[in-house]
């Protein structure tokens, strides 16, 4: 119960004197963990859509695969991205390595199958109840899938913020592409790992709680903007 009480009191002490190393690795955590979940959610929202208004050979082998692939492990992940972006890879050139770079490509490697699969049951369901309408109207494939998508813009919020809530809390794939390098590549979880191998186990659980803080801070946010409150859609 000690080590909590200190992470604790570690952890109000380094929000309220707002200190540097903290402000730094907590917004290198929320720009790179958004700006994956911005690049996933391009990708497997339209995903999503088309396998929900599109009938071809391979759909439900598609969805198989997606679906599998939420539990993808993340250390492969990381493995595979670094892999390829190692200095005898296809990508090395580019030298993305311990980047912030290669650690949003892990993370919307692990983060699409996720946010695809989550969006697809949503819009699975919306398409049953506007499959007649849409077709009456002839609309194109397109025209379809943006309706879908903005008609079930709110439960599409549900799929991002799971997706943000793994991304924000993965550590296995960021270690191995990033490298946790002090001022460049540490984020908040590789940070706990860190400070939990050197038995600080006090500023450990303080930065567990800052961490915890941005994810409920972000889940508030995302309900807000959705409005889900008062239309009473929680």
């Amino acid at each position: 119960m000690l080590d909590v009480w200190n992470g604790l009191a570690a952890a109000f002490w380094l929000v309220v004197r707002l200190d540097p190393d903290l402000i730094e690795i907590t917004l290198r955590s929320l720009q790179v963990t958004l700006t994956a979940l911005v690049i996933a959610s391009l990708i497997a929202l339209p995903l999503a859509a088309l396998l929900a208004v599109r009938r071809f050979r391979w759909r439900r082998a598609v969805i198989a695969v997606l679906n599998a692939l939420m539990g993808l492990p993340p250390v492969v992940v990381g493995l595979v991205v670094y892999i390829l972006l190692s200095r005898s890879g296809p990508f090395g050139v580019f030298g993305l390595l311990f980047t912030p770079t290669a650690m949003i490509i892990a993370q919307v490697i692990i983060i699409v199958p996720l946010i695809a699969s989550i969006a697809h049951q949503s819009l699975r369901e919306l398409w049953t109840d506007y499959h007649d309408l849409l077709i009456s109207l002839n609309v194109t494939q397109r025209q379809k899938m943006q309706t879908l998508l903005w008609d079930a813009r709110r439960a599409l919020l549900t799929a991002a913020l799971a997706g943000f809530g793994r991304a924000i809390g993965e550590v296995g794939a960021i270690m191995i592409v990033g490298g946790n390098i002090d001022h460049v590549t540490r984020v908040l979880t590789t940070a706990i790992a860190l400070e939990t191998g050197r038995g600080d186990f006090a500023l450990a659980l303080g930065l567990g709680f800052v961490l915890i803080a941005l994810a409920v801070t972000v889940n508030l946010v995302i309900h807000g903007l959705g409005r889900t409150e008062r239309e009473g859609r929680w």
